[in-house]
């Protein structure tokens, strides 16, 4: 007798053993215990971990389920495409969750919060600044990667700045598109209002920044156009440790990261970001940079490895806690 032969009637021995004890069980107790409430689908919140010296906070502002990828992703190319690539990865193509991650930093002297998320009754930022033991009040700067709705609508609250305290950084040329006038009517019309409503009256309290300026030591700025015109990502440094918050540099992390040449609907300039995507890529993988990317699945931290003549996402395990 083979031994696989052997192990299939060992089991088939145990279960019919078990199959015949559970009566007895049952009747012992005279009743069945009662069944579990069901409890939904849970999911933490925020996530915090070490870069050097500075604490860094991933914290979920809102997951929305929504159709896609395509034609979101993959928008240039047939859904048959989109559909081949998403089944290589285990995922639905007809269902996505977007998620919606900012980031606070610790440097231990100042708290850095990056971007606002969605703000009002669709975000859920200041909750979870709260579970993460923060405060609005504690925010000593503000910095905006760009001014999509999601990531500059929790800048006020009831039409007062959410974080009283803060100073805020954004990029020029990101600022200087969006306020000019021509871009209230329009396709632009939609986002440049929610930019005179949420940004443009913390103007006063605003650093307007470029490429390779310091936000403060060891939090370096970053153009990455694409995007928006104006879109920054931040390097972090500190104690011989790094991390790069790329904002939307890539927002799904298959089609985006495995395709990058792929148009993404958001994507303004869409050659643009196509190149910033693999021209980033290739350095966060040539320099073994960590990353958060703001749309990446929560906890929104990992790594880029290549995979033959492109890229794959490699969520972190305990690396950050080590």
């Amino acid at each position: 007798m083979s031994i696989v032969n052997l192990n299939r009637r060992a089991l088939i021995a145990g279960a019919a053993t078990a199959a015949l004890a559970a009566p007895a069980i049952i009747s012992a107790s005279g009743r069945a215990s009662a069944a579990a409430p069901m409890l939904g689908v849970a999911t933490p919140t925020f996530n915090r971990v070490k870069v050097g010296d500075f604490e860094v906070t991933m914290m979920l502002d809102a997951a929305r389920t929504m159709d896609g990828p395509h034609p979101i992703f993959g928008e240039d190319q047939e859904a048959a495409a989109v559909s081949e690539l998403l089944a290589a990865n285990h995922l639905p193509s007809d269902k996505m969750v977007n998620g919606f991650t900012p980031v606070i930093v610790n440097t231990g002297s100042e708290l850095v919060l990056f971007d606002t998320g969605l703000g009002g009754d669709n975000g859920s930022l200041t909750a979870q600044l709260a579970s993460a033991g923060y405060s609005p009040e504690q925010v000593d700067i503000v910095v905006l990667t760009h001014m999509h709705p999601d990531h500059i609508g929790g800048l006020m609250t009831n039409g007062a700045p959410t974080y009283p305290s803060a100073r805020y950084v954004t990029g020029q040329t990101e600022f200087d598109f969006w306020t000019h006038e021509d871009r209230l009517s329009g396709p632009t019309e939609r986002v440049a209002r929610l930019v005179q409503t949420n940004v443009k009256p913390l103007a006063e309290k605003m650093t307007f920044v470029g490429g390779h300026k310091e936000v403060v030591p060891g939090i370096l700025g970053l153009d990455t156009p694409g995007h928006t015109p104006g879109h920054m990502s931040f390097h972090l440094s500190s104690a011989g440790k790094q991390l790069l918050i790329w904002g939307d540099i890539a927002n799904h992390f298959v089609v985006s990261i495995q395709r990058p040449d792929w148009h993404v609907r958001y994507d303004m300039d869409k050659e643009k970001a196509a190149a910033t995507r693999k021209t980033m890529f290739d350095l966060i993988i040539a320099e073994k940079i960590p990353v958060t990317g703001y749309h990446m699945p929560f906890p929104a931290l990992g790594y880029l490895e290549t995979a033959g003549e492109s890229y794959r996402w490699v969520p972190a395990a305990y690396q950050f806690t080590l």
